[in-house]
């Protein structure tokens, strides 16, 4: 049984007998250091990780940390919820980066051209978490999420990168802007959030769709159903950790070393053998991000 002190990591899983990637995880939100987190995955099967950033700050230290680490590839973007505080400020302090005043439109081009200019660099696989969330970002700032969204595709395309994208609450908006921009050849939807509705939509578009912990919940029906439908060529795993820890250590702090865990459940739900599922998760998020699998 679990221990009912969450702040307690969880055990290391099973390992998997077929190795597959973190395709995102924040290793800047958690504790302990890189290399400890790489050996930790490395040990139970996970051999490559995908850092991405969230802010500018965050996006030098993806790339940083991509450059000294070759089993880790940088993603680099401003989150949906971080564009409306760069123009219109976070007096509350909600952001890592505490209290800030608004910077206008000046500040969010001043912040992209950063994102643009790191999307150049070689270790620098994929732009984003970019995209749109109207769960935690209310009307007044979705007109600064829709245009750094924009701006974020028109990178992603120009320096040949995948696109990675957030989507909470705002599916039919996401899809709207994909189209109305067009998409990136490589699109990734990270942490899938939507049913096997829209997951038939992504198959149709060609994009990836990347599933973490949260497909483990009770709730979560809508997550297993889009598993069950989604091509197997389109599929890939990812932790976002620290957060989304998978069942039975939901409230514990995740890291890739996990997702063991989240695969089993995703094999379980498609029917098919563990490896298998493997296979197909590491040739996919090879071929989403644009690297050489090990």
């Amino acid at each position: 049984m679990p221990s009912k002190n969450h702040a307690e990591a969880p055990p290391p899983p099973e390992p998997l007998r077929v190795a597959v990637a973190d395709s995102h995880t924040h290793l800047d939100m958690q504790s302990g250091t890189v290399e400890e987190a790489l050996a930790a995955a490395a040990a139970v099967g996970v051999n490559t990780l995908v850092q991405v950033g969230c802010d500018l700050k965050g996006s030098r230290w993806a790339a940083e940390t991509a450059a000294a680490h070759a089993d880790v590839h940088a993603a680099v973007a401003l989150h949906p919820n971080e564009a409306p505080r760069v123009v219109l400020g976070d007096p509350d302090g909600w952001s890592r980066q505490g209290a800030r005043e608004a910077g206008g439109e000046a500040a969010l081009d001043e912040q992209l051209a950063g994102i643009d200019a790191l999307a150049a660099l070689e270790q620098v696989k994929a732009v984003g978490e970019t995209g749109l969330d109207f769960f935690r970002t209310g009307d007044e700032g979705r007109a600064a999420q829709e245009r750094s969204f924009r701006a974020h595709v028109e990178i992603a395309k120009r320096h040949g990168k995948a696109l990675v994208i957030h989507d909470r609450d705002a599916h039919a908006d996401v899809l709207r802007v994909l189209k109305e921009e067009g998409a990136p050849e490589r699109t990734v939807f990270h942490c899938y959030s939507g049913d096997a509705e829209m997951a038939e939509i992504c198959a149709r578009e060609g994009y990836y769709m990347s599933f973490a912990g949260n497909v483990t919940f009770k709730n979560a029906q809508n997550l297993r159903d889009a598993v069950a439908v989604a091509p197997a060529e389109l599929l890939l795993v990812e932790t976002d950790a620290p957060f989304l820890t998978p069942s039975p250590w939901r409230g514990r702090p995740n890291a890739p070393y996990l997702i063991p865990v989240t695969v089993r459940a995703m094999a379980e739900v498609r029917g098919m053998p563990e490896e298998a599922l493997c296979e197909a998760i590491a040739a996919n998020t090879a071929r989403a991000f644009g690297y050489r699998a090990p």
